[in-house]
């Protein structure tokens, strides 16, 4: 592979995120909360509605985050990265078609289907990020990791437009209402998921694991894994990253579940925030490769740090704000940071990790991903419940964004001891 080009693996690879990006964005943050309530939930009170959507969502998040790293010790020693994520994605994939299905009023089952597409959706993510240190070059993981990114907001963001149209419009789309729209988009997104999932099926090629033949991949994973706990205080540059990412990926993931409630709180309408939630996935587009672009500029780091800024910024401004158009104003901003921040951890932590255990590292660091957005809205109710004001509550972010910016220089100052990027 050339040391400047990024070959066809690399956007085969980038297209899955093209591909599953619909499902995180057509169902999981679109039209599911909105259809389990509304339809499948139908004549529940809306705090018992709430309650079984949040249980389905921690559920599936937590058995994710506490499998992950085991999952990616046995895939990397056993050379199967790949065939993990093949087989997430067909779940979540099949269980995303299934919401099609499932009549009024039958909530378990929407549920359950559910929880099985988010279990397919983030496990596959585990495989899928520890997959770019085989399909980049070294010098281009910054720009091959946002190219991922980029892709995937406007994959999910074409789909949902459209979605949407179909939802407002059903008659012009041969649809006998705005309820069977709804249910043929979890049914497109599952289509769309897994037609952009065949490209990285065919191209991209995984290298031999780490296992000796006669090996037990899985007895050895989890050997692997019990090493890894054992010695991971001593790998200070990962073990500073990984703190700093907890803390400052929890405040951006919080203002991403937690905005739609916000702008309702503040009395901003419904459709205003759809609208928002479309401005920023097509922000996040080009400006997820633009970020990719100054990391190899200026630096990873310091990109990283500008669009921790930006989030800082953002929260600054919610505390202020008091109309649509910002809100409208403030969804540009966070599209022009989301792409970038997520995009250049994953590229900085590629750099940090040994490739031949990249899915193992990428476990842990997926596992956090997962634990994200649990201590933010926590803050954000204490303090709006001490303060009795929503405005009040979102200054609580500052705390988790200034302390990720904090590890993060420890992080890199600690890199920067043991003499380069790499451990």
């Amino acid at each position: 592979m050339s040391d400047k080009k990024i070959g066809y693996q690399a956007w085969s690879w980038a297209f899955y995120d093209w591909g599953n990006s619909a499902f995180a964005t057509v169902v999981m943050a679109g039209f599911f909360p909105v259809f389990f309530k509304e339809y499948w939930s139908a004549g529940a009170p809306v705090s018992l509605s709430t309650f079984r959507l949040g249980a389905a969502n921690s559920s599936a998040g937590l058995l994710v985050a506490l499998l992950a790293p085991a999952l990616g010790a046995i895939a990397d020693r056993g050379g199967a990265r790949k065939k993990f994520l093949i087989f997430f994605a067909l779940t979540g994939i099949a269980a995303t078609a299934s919401l099609y299905f499932i009549p009024q009023g039958e909530w378990l089952f929407a549920a359950f289907s559910y929880m099985l597409a988010m279990i397919g959706f983030m496990g596959g993510n585990i495989f899928y990020d520890s997959l770019i240190v085989t399909v980049s070059p070294r010098n281009r993981l910054d720009f091959v990791s946002s190219l991922g990114f980029s892709l995937g907001y406007l994959g999910g963001g074409l789909l949902f437009a459209l979605n949407v149209l179909m939802v407002r419009n059903p008659e012009f789309f041969g649809l006998s209402s705005a309820g069977e729209a709804v249910k043929l988009s979890f049914a497109m997104a599952a289509l769309w998921w897994g037609i952009f999932l065949v490209p990285l099926l065919l191209a991209v090629k995984e290298a031999k694991g780490l296992g000796r033949k006669g090996q037990n991949p899985v007895r050895k994973g989890f050997s692997d894994l019990a090493e890894t706990f054992r010695h991971i205080k001593s790998l200070r540059p990962v073990y500073l990253f990984l703190i700093a990412y907890w803390l400052y990926i929890d405040g951006v993931d919080t203002i991403i579940v937690m905005a739609v409630d916000y702008g309702m709180s503040l009395g901003f309408p419904a459709s205003s925030l759809m609208v928002a939630l479309l401005i920023t996935q097509f922000v996040g587009f080009p400006s997820a490769i633009a970020f990719g672009k100054l990391g190899e500029r200026f630096g990873v780091l310091k990109a990283l740090y500008g669009g921790l800024f930006i989030y800082c910024c953002v929260v600054v401004w919610g505390y202020f704000m008091d109309s649509a158009g910002e809100f409208y104003a403030m969804a540009i901003a966070i599209g022009l940071a989301q792409g970038g921040v997520q995009a250049l951890s994953r590229s900085w932590f590629a750099r940090l990790v040994p490739e031949e255990k990249a899915a193992q590292f990428f476990g842990f660091y997926n596992m956090l991903g997962k634990f994200a957005a649990v201590i933010g809205p926590l803050l954000m109710g204490l303090a709006g419940l001490v303060t009795g004001s929503p405005r009040t509550s979102i200054l609580a972010l500052l705390l988790l964004l200034g302390g990720g910016i904090i590890m993060l220089r420890y992080s890199s100052t600690a890199v920067a001891s043991e003499g380069g990027e790499r451990l």
